[in-house]
C-alpha cells in the first residue's frame, strides 16, 4: 500500500490532526505558544464549534481519551451530559410520542462539552483562559469562511427556521437565506459570551486554575444557565411535527459535572487498545478486534480488509458487535459489563458464529449468561423512511430529522502529551438557538428508547449511550497513536480498517486514513428514525470491482459509493524511543488537515 493523497507529516515539537484545518492551526498555535497538548486540543476544540457548527456546538458532548508524559495510563474524560431529570418515559407518553424525537427541545441532553473542555483546561493545560479561547472569539467575531456543507444543512431547515425555530433564523439565515459556501460568517452573540465567560472568571480569581473553575460555575450556574433555563421550556416544533416545550432546567445544569473515567482497554497485536466504557460505542470496536483475531488463527486473510475474505471477516464482526451494543451498551442497570463481553472464551463464541456467506440477522449474545434483550421497535425494523446510506455525513430533512455526525481532534506534544477527542452534538439543526448565547442545545436523547428494562432506556440522570468514540492505542505501557474519526455508527468501523491497516499491515497514518473504507448499516440506527438495512453493506468504489463483486457473491446487499466518500479520519502519534512524532488526516471533503513540526 503506497498511495497517498499526501505525505504522512513527521517532526519532534508536536502534530495536531483534526478535522478543519483552522482548528488544527489554532491547536498549534497553543503549541508555539508553549502550551501542551491539552492547550491545543481545547483551543481547537472551540474552534471547531464554531467553524463546523453543523457538527458541534457549545450544547453539546465530548468524550474524550488523554495520557500524559507524567502518568501514561490512559484516562477518560466524560462530558456526555446525562438525561435531565424531568425527562421520564411518562412525560413523553402524556405528549403522545412513543419515541424521543430526533431534533427540538425534549432531545436535549444536559450539555456537557463545554465543562468538558475546561475540566482538561484546569487540571492538564498550562496556558490562561483567555489565551486558549481566542481563537474561537476571533473567528466568533471576525468571521469565517462557512463550509458547503454547513450552508446546505441551513438550507435543509431553512423553512422549519422562519416558520418555528425563528431564533435560528436570526443567525443562521443572516440577509433572510443561508449562508453561501465561502462566505464570511459572524456569530459575534458566542463570541460575546465566550469573552464574557473569561471576564468573569477573572474578576474572581487570580491563579489560572481558579480562573478555569471560575468560567465553570458561570456556564453551570450562572448568567449561561440561567439563559438556559429562561428558554428551554419554551414550546418549539419538533421532528415528526409536534410542538412542545423542553425539560431541561438550570438546575439540571448545576447538577452536572464532567468527570474522569478509567477506560477500557484490550491487549491486540502487541498494542493496548482504549476506549470509553459501556456508556459509549467503544466496547464494540474492541469485541470485533477480539473477533478478528479470533478468525484470523485460521485464516490470515481475517486481518486484512482488503481482500474479500477480509472484509467479510469484518463486515461479519461488526454485526455481532452491533448486535451486543443494542442489547449491552448503555449507562444504566441492564448494560453489560464490559469485562463479561470482552471475555476471551466470549469472543470466540462470537466469532465462530462468521459464516461464509452474509447473515441478514440480529444476532446478540449473551455475556455472562445473561439474556439479551432488544427494544421492540428495534425488533421491527425500519419504518418505511429510506435513509442515504453511502455518506457517513449527517443527512437532514426538511423536517428537521437528523442523522448526525461530528469533529475530531488528535494531538501530541514534544513531550509526550497526547489525546483522542471526538466533541459533536449541539448542531445548530439540532434545537432552536438561545439567542442570547448564540448557540443551540443537542438532541443526544434521541439515542435513548422510551422502552424500559433495556441497556439504552431513558433514565433521568443517566447518560445516554452515545455513538461517539475516540481511540488511544498504547505499546509497552506508552501512548503511541491517537485517533478517530465522525461518522455516526461508522465511527469504530472505519477506525477499524485504520488500525487493521496500520498496526497489522504496516501502512502508515496517511496510508491508512487514504485507502478505501466500508461499512455496514445492518443493525438497529443510533439516530431517529433508528433505520436497520438487513445486509447491507456501504463501500467506497475504490475497494475493487473483484473484491466488490465477491461479496455481492457471499450474499451482501453491496451499496457503492464514490471513491472518496466514507470516513473523516483523524490520526497522530509517538515514537517514545526516539520521540519523531507524525499525523495524518482525511482528505475527503478537502476539510480535514493536520499541521505540525
Amino acid at each position: 500500500m503506497t498511495f497517498t493523497t499526501r505525505p504522512t507529516l513527521t517532526g519532534t515539537f508536536g502534530m495536531v490532526s483534526s478535522t478543519h484545518w483552522l482548528a488544527s492551526q489554532s491547536a498549534m498555535r497553543m503549541l508555539e505558544l508553549g502550551g501542551n497538548a491539552f492547550d491545543a486540543a481545547v483551543a481547537g476544540g472551540f474552534v471547531l464549534q464554531v467553524v463546523e457548527p453543523h457538527l458541534n456546538g457549545p450544547g453539546g458532548d465530548l468524550p474524550a481519551i488523554i495520557a500524559t508524559a507524567q502518568d501514561p495510563a490512559p484516562r477518560v474524560l466524560c462530558g456526555q451530559g446525562p438525561a435531565p431529570a424531568a425527562a421520564t418515559p411518562e412525560h413523553f407518553a402524556d405528549q403522545g410520542l412513543d419515541a424521543v424525537p430526533g431534533a427540538g427541545p425534549l432531545a436535549t441532553a444536559v450539555p456537557g462539552a463545554v465543562d468538558a473542555w475546561l475540566l482538561l483546561l484546569r487540571d492538564h493545560g498550562s496556558l490562561p483562559l483567555a489565551d486558549v479561547l481566542a481563537p474561537a472569539v476571533h473567528y466568533a467575531r471576525h468571521g469565517h469562511p462557512f463550509l458547503a456543507r454547513a450552508a446546505a444543512t441551513v438550507g435543509a431547515v431553512q423553512d422549519l427556521f422562519e416558520q418555528d425555530w425563528t431564533t435560528s433564523a436570526q443567525l443562521w439565515l443572516p440577509g433572510g437565506r443561508p449562508p453561501v459556501a465561502g462566505e464570511l460568517f459572524r456569530n459575534t452573540t458566542w463570541a460575546d459570551t465566550l469573552e464574557r465567560l473569561v471576564d468573569e472568571a477573572r474578576a474572581a480569581a487570580s491563579t489560572r486554575e481558579a480562573q478555569v473553575d471560575a468560567a465553570r460555575s458561570a456556564w453551570s450556574q450562572g448568567f449561561v444557565a440561567e439563559a438556559i433555563d429562561r428558554f428551554a421550556r419554551r414550546p418549539f416544533r419538533h421532528s415528526g411535527g409536534h410542538v412542545l416545550p423542553g425539560v431541561l432546567t438550570g438546575a439540571d445544569l448545576a447538577a452536572y459535572e464532567a468527570t474522569w473515567e478509567e477506560p477500557v482497554t484490550v491487549s491486540w497485536q502487541g498494542h493496548t487498545v482504549a476506549k470509553t466504557d459501556t456508556w459509549g460505542q467503544g466496547p464494540a470496536l474492541l469485541q470485533v478486534l477480539g473477533m478478528l483475531d479470533s478468525l484470523g488463527v485460521t485464516d490470515a486473510d481475517a486481518l486484512r480488509p482488503d481482500t474479500a475474505a477480509g472484509a467479510h471477516a469484518v463486515v461479519e464482526s461488526w454485526k455481532l458487535a452491533m448486535a451486543d451494543r443494542e442489547a449491552w451498551l448503555g449507562d444504566t442497570d441492564a448494560a453489560a459489563a464490559a469485562a463479561d463481553l470482552l471475555d476471551p472464551d466470549y469472543l470466540r463464541g462470537r466469532a465462530a458464529l462468521v459464516g461464509d456467506t452474509a447473515d441478514l440477522g440480529l444476532r446478540p449474545g449473551s455475556p455472562g449468561g445473561r439474556a439479551p434483550r432488544i427494544a421492540e421497535q428495534a425488533r421491527r425494523g425500519p419504518d418505511g423512511r429510506v435513509a442515504d446510506p453511502t455518506t457517513g455525513e449527517p443527512t437532514v430533512q426538511s423536517d428537521g430529522v437528523t442523522r448526525g455526525d461530528t469533529c475530531h481532534i488528535d494531538v501530541v506534544d514534544r513531550w509526550g502529551n497526547m489525546i483522542s477527542a471526538t466533541p459533536s452534538g449541539g448542531w445548530l439543526q439540532s434545537s432552536p438557538t438561545i439567542p442570547e448565547l448564540g448557540f443551540a442545545l443537542g438532541s443526544r436523547l434521541q439515542m435513548t428508547w422510551l422502552e424500559q428494562g433495556l441497556a439504552s432506556s431513558l433514565v433521568p440522570g443517566r447518560r445516554p449511550r452515545t455513538t461517539l468514540t475516540p481511540t488511544l492505542v498504547l505499546r509497552d505501557g506508552q501512548p503511541v497513536l491517537a485517533c478517530g474519526s465522525p461518522g455516526g455508527d461508522q465511527q469504530d468501523q472505519w477506525q477499524s480498517l485504520f488500525l487493521l491497516r496500520h498496526l497489522v499491515g504496516g501502512a502508515s497514518l496517511q496510508e491508512a486514513i487514504d485507502a478505501p473504507m466500508f461499512h455496514t448499516t445492518s443493525f438497529p440506527g443510533s439516530f431517529a428514525p433508528r433505520l436497520t438495512e438487513p445486509g447491507v453493506v456501504v463501500a467506497e468504489d475504490r475497494l475493487g470491482e473483484e473484491v466488490l463483486a465477491d461479496l455481492g457473491a457471499r450474499g451482501h446487499d453491496v451499496r457503492v459509493g464514490d471513491g472518496w466518500s466514507l470516513g473523516r479520519m483523524c490520526a497522530v502519534s509517538r515514537d517514545p524511543g526516539t520521540g519523531l512524532v507524525a499525523a495524518g488526516a482525511n482528505p475527503r471533503g478537502m476539510q480535514g488537515y493536520a499541521v505540525g513540526r
